[in-house]
């Protein structure tokens, strides 16, 4: 049976010309960075050229550029070290309802130690008013978080808008940049950290960076070696920063055909799940990445409708990866104002630069009689 893989948000395949310029550095070129020796020359030669390829692709100077483990990483030096390093000039936060759990969970654990979070709402379709933002920021608000792009619906995010707010404002502004880094074209001029990772794009798993610009007083959280200028001590993943940097390499090349492309995909996808009954389209119907869907569909649970299409062939998922083992109904589609029962009959479907309009025909023809089949045995009654 034919495999289809429509859950792209959660993790991608390395592509090929990735794992190739990899292979090197794990049994030819394999020395530690900071060593002084050949072996360690070639390995920290690679990471500065990797760094310098980073930067140039968000326009930005390499030195600010550091890379970390994963993007969880990322999101927890950036909301807890400048958290720490500013605590001087106060204890207020502000981010959304909808932002990924290791964003939400940094910032309930700063609340645990003396700071003051307010979680802004959003519409109904995900967006986050600036206005709002504006409104929340007050003297002793020391940093705004806000994603780029919602990893469950996909919704693009007014981040030029409330950037320009926070720099009016004089407030450190981050942006978790995960789902739209190497996706779309990304507006940062206003943007004094940014969290990305390299296994969203077709790089490997256990690696990410965080952009931090320069001038911008922050903590490290790792001590050590003073590794990535004395900002992230821990021996540098050579290999996987070398994939990273591949990768961004692929999407800067590909990224004006592929969003089109799945673009034209991801509609056809909308178009006819949508013409099945008491089906819901959650997130912006435009305003969103051009790969995403999330559908909720009344009467039916969500995990079972993933087991359901796998026995099909066909991967996706109800949300977020981190979040599914928990069987509880996503906070983004709560946040939106779905019901509980709406929101537990989830399914994201995400493309990637692999999947092709045959199998997306071939989930438009399947996912209607799944969902019927499930209908008829659900205790809702359908």
């Amino acid at each position: 049976m034919k495999k289809i893989y429509l859950d792209n948000a959660a993790t991608t395949r390395v592509a090929d010309e990735v794992l190739e310029a990899m292979k090197p550095f794990f049994n030819e070129k394999y020395g530690n960075a900071s060593s002084l020796h050949s072996f360690g020359r070639e390995a920290k030669q690679a990471l500065e050229e990797s760094r310098n390829k980073i930067a140039k692709f968000l326009g930005v100077d390499a030195s600010e550029i550091v890379f970390t483990s994963c993007a969880t990483e990322s999101n927890n030096f950036a909301i807890k070290g400048i958290a720490f390093a500013n605590k001087n000039k106060g204890k207020h936060i502000v981010t959304t309802k909808i932002e990924h759990p290791c964003v939400l969970e940094s910032c309930k654990w700063l609340e645990k130690n003396g700071f003051e979070v307010t979680y802004l709402p959003v519409d109904e379709y995900g967006l986050v008013r600036p206005e709002d933002v504006e409104n929340a920021i007050r003297k002793d608000t020391i940093l705004v978080s806000v994603m780029y792009a919602n990893n469950e619906i996909g919704t693009v995010e007014p981040i030029s808008e409330i950037g320009k707010i926070c720099r009016e404002k004089g407030v450190i502004f981050h942006t978790d940049a995960v789902q739209s880094f190497g996706k779309i074209p990304l507006e940062i001029d206003n943007v004094d950290l940014l969290s990305a990772s390299a296994h969203k794009l077709y790089g490997p798993k256990g690696v990410g960076l965080l952009l931090i610009r320069k001038g911008i007083k922050i903590d490290t959280l790792l001590s050590g070696g003073g590794h990535e200028s004395g900002r992230r001590s821990g021996t540098e993943n050579v290999a996987g920063i070398v994939g990273f940097a591949t990768a961004v390499e692929l999407a800067k090349k590909e990224m004006n055909k592929e969003i089109e492309r799945q673009r034209k995909l991801r509609d056809i996808l909308i178009k006819n799940t949508l013409e099945i009954e008491k089906s819901k389209l959650n997130g912006h119907p435009t305003i969103r990445l051009p790969n995403n869907t999330n559908f909720s569909f009344y009467g039916i649970e969500g995990e079972s409708l993933i087991m359901r299409l796998d026995d099909k062939g066909i991967a996706a998922s109800t949300g977020s990866a981190c979040s599914s083992p928990k069987l509880l109904p996503s906070h983004v589609l709560l946040a939106i104002g779905l019901s509980p029962a709406l929101a537990h009959g989830s399914l994201r479907m995400t493309l990637g630069r692999y999947n092709t309009k045959e199998e997306i025909d071939y989930v438009c023809d399947v996912l209607p009689k799944v969902v019927e089949d499930l209908r008829k045995i659900s205790p809702y009654g359908g």
